[in-house]
């Protein structure tokens, strides 16, 4: 009985910091409850804890009950691990799409040693970073954060906790030459990127804390 009482009371107190700093779990580190994949359904997996994308075009889009699963202004932090020679990505204000790469919203790049050579932590086509820009900070094999805070008009990326990119979108901003609707608006849902057959990156500890 006692044992129980404690657990209980260790949960109740693990609960109540999670609501004082504000952060939310997107990922319940098990299984793809509250995902919907848009493309190759098998390209995405959860293996030890996290999400692995591994297969043709495919996105992981977050489908769940946090904020109805749209959110605006907010601080995103995602671990992330690739492997040799891959490619992946982080979306934001962005939607369900059935099939191809997401017209709506923005990607965080995932990418340390895959031929492009837009790197990790670029907003891709909006700053594009390159490997001297992220030299020592990520490595292939090794866990890393990706944080993602996005307040008015203004996208701040860092990668392990160093600044790499800081952006606000201009009056009159109308996309990237290849998305339209590549733009801050009225918000949109995450997505993981699973970029082609030889790319595998595993994505966990996906956590959000809404602003405002």
């Amino acid at each position: 009985m006692r044992r129980a009482i404690w657990i209980t009371l260790a949960l109740l107190a693990t609960s109540t910091a999670g609501a004082q700093d504000g952060w939310i779990s997107l990922f319940n580190g098990t299984d793809l409850t509250g995902w919907k994949v848009g493309g190759n359904a098998a390209s995405f997996s959860v293996q030890d804890g996290a999400i692995v994308s591994n297969g043709p075009v495919a996105h992981c889009f977050y489908d769940g009950g946090v904020h109805n699963h749209s959110f605006t202004n907010f601080e995103l932090q995602v671990d992330v691990l690739t492997e040799p020679a891959a490619n992946g990505g982080v979306y934001f204000h962005t939607e369900y799409q059935a099939q191809g790469f997401p017209a709506k919203g923005f990607e965080v790049q995932v990418n340390n040693t895959h031929s492009d050579p837009i790197k990790s932590g670029s907003l891709y086509h909006v700053v594009d970073l390159g490997a001297e820009d992220i030299k020592g900070l990520v490595k292939d094999g090794e866990w890393f954060t990706q944080d993602i805070l996005v307040q008015g008009k203004t996208v701040t990326i860092k990668l392990n906790g160093k600044q790499v990119v800081q952006w606000t979108q201009p009056e009159g901003w109308s996309g990237t030459r290849d998305f339209a609707e590549r733009r801050i608006g009225a918000g949109g849902t995450i997505a993981l990127q699973g970029h082609d057959p030889r790319s595998i990156v595993h994505y966990k500890n996906i956590r959000i804390r809404p602003i405002g």
